[in-house]
């Protein structure tokens, strides 16, 4: 069964049945069944009582058994044990959705986690669908329920809010009443026994009630699906979400670059990133961006318009256009022609539209209907300060007449207090945004931009590569799984990564002095010596590691040194011996890595290498699989990204071969969920033509 199919009676229900409903005021069984009536529910409602016989003028039965129909919707109010006991009573009466609000579950300790994991596997058992425990419960608007214990009813819009904290969705309910937002559905999380963030994302996405999905999330379920749902859903309509709150990135993160690089955070970034949400990082933005998107009208662009009656405003909003990345062009010669006819000659002509303190509506009407057809623009903010002559209240009316005419999305920013008090209301009530400054408007639009482009955008493609030696990369995991060997050595390392397309200089693990003065003649010189120890991860930081090699007296000193420093360093390290291989000096330097964040799976890194790379933390990262699409931003994405297309006549490096490493990088994870973490650092890359090289490598396997 379809997720939207299966949670359908849930929001639009013909019988409810309230299991703890309450005469007394004040309790939550009281106050969920005053706002299941004065919503205006048009259904039947059977509220469950063994001690009353009616309560807020409704008929209340003693068992779940009295009441005579089929049962579409059950709500709990009730203990934690009781709601165990007492569904199977409304499977047997045909529910197959339910919400528990009861609190007492996994967020009070160890007894009510073991309550809430036998109520998970009653749940799956008996087929129901559950919101919660410990929520809210859940608004419809337009189907007129309201079964939560929030304060209000909103009015109906085509936003819906998911959230795991009930507080901020009380605030946001409340914060939609004064600026006359209207919500389709509102949804309170709670623990998540069953119903989670995916589940509501996916139902969201397919409900034409919807038009804008706005979020509260401290955690996801399945990074992986969630990513996969929401994915499909941007594509549709837009998702807007606050993360809130930390979690590892795996225990032995903070042991490679790039587990040092990464965090919890970052995933969650990357994660929306990827799958097109847009993140919001304060509570206000939800508000702001809320008005922005609760418009039908997208922008095509990013070319604004702004018509002020005031110079200072029109400064603040070229400001911020430049720093939200959005263009304010003049306006066509035509245009600028007939701007001269309607408006004075002291009037800014260009853009911002200044159209000078004495402005009326007939001067905000007349500037608004020329530049509605001109091209240059794909949005129009109007700003407007109360003066003496200035009807906020005609002004209004005039935007609200216009909006009616084009398909350019329309904001305003009607700054004041009283005097524009009214004209604001109008402007709410016709679904126009009105922000009290011009700056956050713009950060609206810009937004809305980005997401009119992330829309645009091909679906990515996960390209699968059939040369790779799966089996080779196997037995070697085993073999060195039955030694008890969970950081690779090197030689078992440079195997893995061959196996999946990566190419290593010429090199030989020696053991003796006499060994390495013998293959340095073979390999030839220039060369690099490291230690090979699976106890010793950063070699460079310990002097384990010597370049430039250009003579066997230098390889007899290199010998000398890397190991004294080892043994000095880690005494009771293992040292497997020295790594010998050929030095490959053109190049640019990056490194590639992944490590295992808790909830989206393996988080692949990029960035410029060497041994200052986390001093310069100018990487991106992304979660596998990774497509070509996804590789291609992850290397545009850091700030040095032209070091790497030449500059002062150097050569750009083979983005094609760099995108096909980031993905077989991704192919190898993605194969091998056993990887923790992993560094390839550094990889020198060289122009189109010729050959790329790994110069280094480490691996670490999980040790379950």
């Amino acid at each position: 069964m379809k997720n939207e199919d299966s949670l359908h009676k849930l929001f639009y229900p013909e019988t409810v049945t309230l299991i703890g409903a309450s005469s007394e005021k004040g309790k939550v069984g009281n106050d969920v069944l005053y706002n299941l009536i004065q919503g205006g529910f048009k259904g039947k409602l059977y509220p469950v009582n063994p001690k009353r016989d009616e309560i807020l003028g409704v008929k209340v039965y003693h068992d779940i058994s009295d009441i005579p129909d089929k049962i579409d919707l059950a709500v709990f109010v009730v203990s934690p044990k009781i709601i165990i006991k007492l569904l199977p009573e409304v499977v047997a009466k045909g529910c197959k959705n339910a919400i528990i609000i009861s609190a007492g579950f996994k967020e009070v300790g160890r007894e009510g986690a073991l309550l809430e994991k036998e109520l998970k596997a009653l749940l799956k058992k008996l087929e129901v669908r559950a919101l919660g425990p410990n929520c809210l419960g859940i608004i419809s608007t337009n189907s007129n329920l309201n079964a939560s214990f929030a304060a209000e009813m909103p009015k109906k819009g085509k936003i819906s809010f998911i959230s795991q904290s009930g507080a901020l969705l009380t605030a946001v309910l409340d914060w939609s009443m004064n600026e006359g937002i209207g919500f389709s559905k509102i949804i309170s999380l709670g623990n998540k026994a069953d119903i989670s963030e995916i589940d509501a994302i996916e139902f969201l996405g397919n409900d034409p009630e919807t038009d804008v999905i706005l979020g509260y999330i401290e955690g996801v379920v399945d990074g992986q699906k969630f990513i996969k749902a929401a994915s499909k859903v941007t594509k549709k309509k837009p998702i807007l979400l606050i993360k809130a709150g930390s979690t590892s990135a795996g225990a032995r993160a903070a042991s490679s670059h790039t587990g040092t690089l990464a965090g919890s955070d970052k995933a969650f970034t990357t994660a929306f990133k990827q799958s097109g949400i847009i993140r919001i990082h304060e509570i206000d933005e939800i508000f702001e961006l809320a008005k922005g998107f609760s418009q039908p009208s997208r922008p095509k662009g990013n070319r604004l318009a702004v018509i002020t009656n005031a110079g200072g405003p029109g400064i603040i909003s070229a400001d911020a256009s430049e720093k939200n990345g959005i263009n304010l062009p003049p306006p066509h010669k035509n245009t600028i022609e007939k701007l001269k006819s309607v408006l004075p000659p002291t009037a800014a002509l260009f853009n911002p539209i200044d159209i000078i303190g004495d402005a009326k509506e007939d001067r905000y009407e007349n500037t608004l209907n020329i530049i509605k057809d001109d091209k240059n623009f794909d949005g129009i903010l109007v700003i407007l300060t109360p003066q003496s002559m200035t009807d906020a209240t005609k002004v209004a009316e005039s935007i609200v007449n216009f909006a009616k005419t084009t398909d350019k999305p329309v904001f305003t920013s009607f700054m004041g207090g009283e005097l524009v008090d009214e004209g604001i209301k109008l402007l709410i009530e016709n679904d126009i945004p009105n922000f009290q400054f011009p700056d956050v408007a713009i950060k609206s639009f810009s937004q809305m931009v980005k997401y009119a482009k992330f829309q645009k955008k091909p679906i990515p493609k996960v390209k699968k590569f059939n040369d790779v030696d799966k089996e080779k990369v196997k037995k070697v995991f085993e073999e060195s799984r039955k030694k008890g060997i969970f950081d690779l050595s090197e030689t078992m390392v440079t195997e893995v990564f061959e196996a999946y397309g990566f190419r290593f200089p010429d090199s030989k693990l020696v053991k003796t002095l006499d060994d390495a003065v013998i293959e340095a003649e073979n390999i030839g010189f220039p060369l690099v010596m490291k230690i090979a120890s699976p106890d010793i991860l950063h070699k460079s930081d310990i002097g384990g590691v010597v370049v430039n090699i250009n003579n066997l007296e230098d390889v007899v000193k290199a010998f000398m040194k890397i190991t004294a420093n080892a043994r000095r360093t880690f005494p009771k390290a293992i040292i497997l011996g020295v790594e010998m291989q050929k030095m490959i000096k053109e190049g640019k330097e990056i490194i590639l890595g992944m490590t295992k964040d808790s909830q989206f799976g393996p988080l692949i890194m990029f960035g410029l290498g060497g041994i200052y790379v986390e001093v310069l933390k100018d990487v991106s990262f992304r979660v596998a699989p990774i497509s070509e699409i996804d590789a291609g931003e992850m290397v545009r994405d850091i700030n040095s990204y032209a070091l790497l297309s030449g500059v002062r006549g150097e050569k750009s490096i083979d983005f094609d071969e760099l995108h096909e490493m980031i993905m077989r990088l991704s192919q190898l994870v993605t194969d091998f969920p056993e990887i923790v973490e992993l560094d390839l650092n550094p990889v020198k890359l060289l122009p189109k033509g010729e050959i790329s090289y790994a110069l280094d490598a480490r691996l670490t396997l999980s040790s379950e």
